[in-house]
């Protein structure tokens, strides 16, 4: 487009005696005609009353409006959908979740079109609302601010900080018989005190990391917890903020670059983050029409050192990594080990190296290491590939230290037959434990499995067996533990040929996941398996079947594929 006007969407649909009808609507919703004369400007909000990670949303909403008039817009505000993974993990709607990031990307794409906005502010909170939002923005290139709403404070139990990650651990710790029924629900009263998504460095804050690196979000705001004062403030600025990138008619295609994208994985790999990036990063980058494949993943982490000592396998959470110097300050650390592409742009019109230098640490802090002394020297994640996953499967090892397990596979169809035998006590020590059918297609939908790796942990079985699964694994889950194997099963991927018994080495230092059976072996059994039948035949869930994509390519169902 060569008009720099920042009405030049809206005027399409407000200006001149023939789209009198529309004017007339928008006056029915309160609208006068100075504000039509504005520059609409849409506020993408996932707020819900399901959850509490979105569940305050409609008040920064209102801290977004206030700063869009007062720099010269209007603000129109529309809703989209959100699934609660926290509530739905382990059950049937957990299905819906992978599902969920492409309706919301979709929905708020037909918003915008469909009413010609100017510009976007796009407010996220659970898991899938912040990739969504993104993908959205991405393919929408309009002038827009991704805001996040903040992490939840952590509760107290017992004398001690707890997250909801504690409350599933909880839950198998009951099961084996080592946590009363009177102690699970003291803990399920605690964990969760207010609003703010999940407190570890679990999916939605490993997501809101992944943001401030991309340059969608404004580096320091993500951080800030729902529900203190500047969190507020901050709605406001991205408000202001929205306007200035409009008027100077700046794109998201300005920021969503390669370099963004191996910043975001570099940030992401440095504070521990879920393993759900990988899925996240590739469909942004896929949308954005820029080449990233899951190697690239591994490449990255493998230079960068794992800096935060953040919960599911540290010890601190999202608040103490905001007291500390937030993600800025890691931002820093990187550019100072020349692990950042300093000269990225961002949203606030900066580079990412111009807004590390503003960092400020905390004296005395604990959360973000030196340089010098890393928890580890490589970054949290790791990309597995073998004759059991030949497109890859991802583990994340920050928070523990075995890098190597060999043992029998103990071969589940569904999470729920996995869940039941750990509550059950027939998984032993030493085991692979292995969940299967729950891929992109064959779930749909590609469950999270932190009910039963939660399990595992309580039962007291974490350091003794291994997991893999075509599915995911929430941002929660700790353990050597390899999701998204692919070509999953449902697709005749070599994970559909396992069988009880059968040895399967997992070794993170050779990167590679093989089972000791012969590749004809292996065929063989492919050539006598019968792929299960589809769980959905109509409605959301099916189509997505259909139309899903490999995990390996970021689960995505966009119209050109892969």
């Amino acid at each position: 487009m060569t008009t720099t006007d920042p009405r030049h969407r809206s005027a399409i649909m407000l200006d001149g005696p023939t789209r009198a009808g529309a004017r007339a609507m928008f006056k029915a919703c309160g609208l006068t005609d100075s504000d039509l004369q504005r520059p609409l400007v849409g506020i993408a909000n996932t707020w819900t009353e399901i959850g509490p990670c979105n569940f305050h949303l409609r008040r920064l909403s209102a801290a977004v409006k206030e700063g869009i008039r007062e720099a010269g817009g209007t603000p129109l505000e529309f809703n989209t959908v959100v699934i609660s993974d926290g509530i739905t993990m382990g059950v049937e709607g957990m299905r819906t979740s992978l599902i969920s990031r492409e309706v919301i990307a979709d929905s708020i794409e037909l918003v915008a079109r469909g009413h010609h906005l100017d510009a976007l502010v796009l407010l996220c909170g659970c898991d899938k609302t912040i990739p969504g939002t993104v993908m959205a923005l991405a393919r929408l290139n309009l002038p827009g601010v991704v805001f996040y709403g903040g992490s939840i404070a952590p509760g107290r139990f017992q004398g001690h900080d707890v997250t909801l990650q504690d409350v599933y651990e909880a839950i198998g710790a009951f099961g084996a018989g080592r946590l009363s029924g009177n102690e699970l629900k003291d803990l399920e009263d605690h964990a969760c005190p207010g609003p703010g998504a999940c407190g570890g460095q679990f999916t939605a804050n490993t997501m809101a990391t992944a943001c401030e690196f991309l340059g969608v979000t404004p580096m320091g705001s993500a951080g800030i917890p729902a529900t203190v004062a500047e969190k507020d403030e901050a709605a406001r600025a991205a408000g202001r903020l929205v306007m200035a990138r409009l008027t100077a008619a700046a794109r998201p295609s300005d920021i969503l670059t390669r370099h963004a994208l191996e910043n975001a994985i570099a940030g992401t790999s440095a504070s521990g983050g879920s393993t759900n990036a990988v899925l996240h990063l590739l469909a942004i980058a896929r949308e954005a029409g820029i080449a990233l494949d899951i190697d690239d993943f591994d490449t990255i982490s493998a230079r960068t050192p794992l800096l935060c000592d953040l919960k599911p396998g540290g010890r601190f959470v999202a608040h103490d990594l905001y007291r500390a110097g937030g993600q800025r300050l890691v931002a820093k650390r990187l550019a100072e080990a020349g692990l950042l592409h300093t000269d990225a742009v961002t949203v606030t019109g900066k580079t990412i190296g111009a807004e590390a230098a503003l960092a400020t640490e905390t004296p005395g802090q604990e959360v973000i290491r030196p340089l010098g002394n890393p928890l580890k020297p490589r970054g949290g994640l790791v990309v597995l590939k073998g004759n059991l996953a030949p497109e890859g499967c991802v583990v994340k090892i920050a928070g523990h230290d075995r890098l190597q397990h060999r043992g029998p596979a103990r071969v589940f169809d569904s999470e729920e037959g996995a869940f039941q035998a750990v509550q059950q006590g027939r998984i032993q020590a030493g085991v692979v434990v292995v969940i299967r059918n729950e891929g992109p297609k064959g779930g749909p939908g590609m469950r999270e499995m932190l009910a039963v790796t939660g399990a595992l942990m309580g039962a007291g079985l974490g350091d003794s067996v291994a997991l893999i699964t075509d599915g995911r694994f929430s941002g929660a889950t700790r353990g050597l533990m390899a999701g998204h194997v692919a070509p999953e099963a449902a697709l005749g991927g070599p994970i559909a040929a396992l069988r009880d018994g059968d040895v399967v080495t997992l070794d993170v230092d050779e990167r590679r996941i093989h089972v000791d059976v012969s590749d004809g072996e292996i065929k063989t059994r492919l050539a006598q398996w019968t792929p299960p039948s589809p769980r959905y035949t109509n409605g959301v869930l099916a189509k997505y079947a259909r139309l899903v994509s490999s995990a390996a390519h970021g689960a995505v169902t966009s119209a050109n594929g892969m």
